[in-house]
């Protein structure tokens, strides 16, 4: 599935990519690689839907680099594993915006230097210096999207608009909708629902987002981030909280599904690629940056896994049709209402406190 956020699909067309332009820059590698073992292959460590073969097949023929790729769903999958030791042989991380503060904070990131990249600059305004990560000091945007629902068109016919529809339809949709499993999307999206911040520091407004959820819990078929594709493209499923990534995406293969942004606000995110502390080939991570940043790579990548590039020189070579697609790239009065997800220090246990009850009971 896609994000956090599909089934691992062939970008077949990567393998015609050209290696003339930054692939001279990329093969530079080959020869500063004095070591071998290592040196001679990249580990990467990505959320699912980001892992391709072609993709990585083409890497390889403009570098000489294998590589191996293994793969997560969650950003606190990969943070516990990074912190129980076991990230020693990556050198190319994907964590979400909030995850790079969180990193950073706890001092597992490399700063990157800037002058070892090419296209840096191709990246649209916003991206260039994000407030997750001011000027890309320790990470550089790979994928953006929203957060909100999928539904099937020709069984409801009178279409979500907001979160509230959960509740106004609670009981046409009962054991027949999922929410993410995902404490800070789901809260976070009630919260909104309610008039609040996603990232809402009052215990008494999370408090209410919990109470709110414990009337719909009943009704709710699971907390599930990735297999309520399936369900919903069976029939089992008539709603889904999911990414847009994933929505666009099955919108475009099953015309009936049509994924919508809640009018009340949702979450804005990014992905990015990072450089950890531990990464055994430093030279590898940024050929795999360069390789990334490459306007027909970014392009490619976007049309076919139905992402939403921060590339401006990607987005550029982009058919019309794709870029004027709302859905994966909102227009600024949309946007204006999202927000991205921050670290919230201590008051994170509430919203962990309350979580917990709400999905073991």
């Amino acid at each position: 599935m896609i994000k956090r956020r599909q089934l691992v699909t062939g970008i077949a067309a990567l393998s015609t990519l050209s290696t003339a332009g930054c692939g001279w820059r990329l093969a530079d590698v080959r020869a500063t690689s004095k070591n071998r073992g290592s040196r001679d292959q990249l580990n990467l460590y990505t959320w699912t839907q980001y892992f391709d073969k072609e993709l990585l097949t083409t890497f390889t023929a403009q570098t000489g680099l294998k590589v191996l790729a293994d793969v997560y769903d969650s950003n606190d999958i990969m943070l516990a594993k990074l912190q129980a030791g076991g990230g020693g042989a990556y050198s190319v991380i994907y964590p979400s915006d909030y995850m790079v503060q969180k990193m950073v904070n706890k001092g597992l990131l490399n700063e990157i230097n800037h002058a070892r990249l090419i296209g840096l600059d191709n990246l649209l305004p916003r991206f260039q210096n994000p407030t997750y990560d001011s000027n890309n000091r320790y990470s550089i945007p790979f994928n953006w999207g929203t957060t909100g629902l999928i539904f099937n068109s020709e069984v409801l016919k009178n279409p979500p608009e907001d979160w509230e529809y959960l509740w106004q339809h609670q009981e046409q949709l009962s054991k027949r909708m999922t929410l993410i499993n995902d404490v800070r999307e789901v809260m976070g999206a009630v919260l909104r629902m309610l008039g609040y911040s996603y990232n809402s520091r009052n215990e008494n407004e999370i408090k209410q987002a919990y109470e709110k959820l414990k009337v719909l819990k009943g009704a709710i078929a699971a907390f599930d981030t990735d297999a309520w594709r399936n369900q919903i493209v069976a029939g089992d499923l008539l709603l889904a909280m999911c990414y847009s990534a994933d929505g666009v995406k099955l919108s475009q293969e099953y015309p009936k599904f049509k994924y919508i942004i809640p009018k009340s606000g949702s979450s804005l995110w990014t992905d990015t690629i990072v450089i950890p502390k531990t990464a055994p080939n430093l030279d590898g991570a940024y050929a795999w940056i360069n390789f990334i940043l490459q306007p027909e790579v970014a392009a490619r990548m976007s049309q076919r896994l139905s992402i939403a590039t921060p590339n401006q020189a990607g987005f550029d070579l982009l058919p019309k049709k794709f870029q004027k697609n709302v859905s994966l790239f909102p227009p600024e009065s949309v946007l204006d209402k999202c927000e991205r997800i921050t670290p919230l220090g201590k008051i994170e246990e509430v919203y962990e406190r309350y979580w917990t009850e709400l999905t073991s009971s």
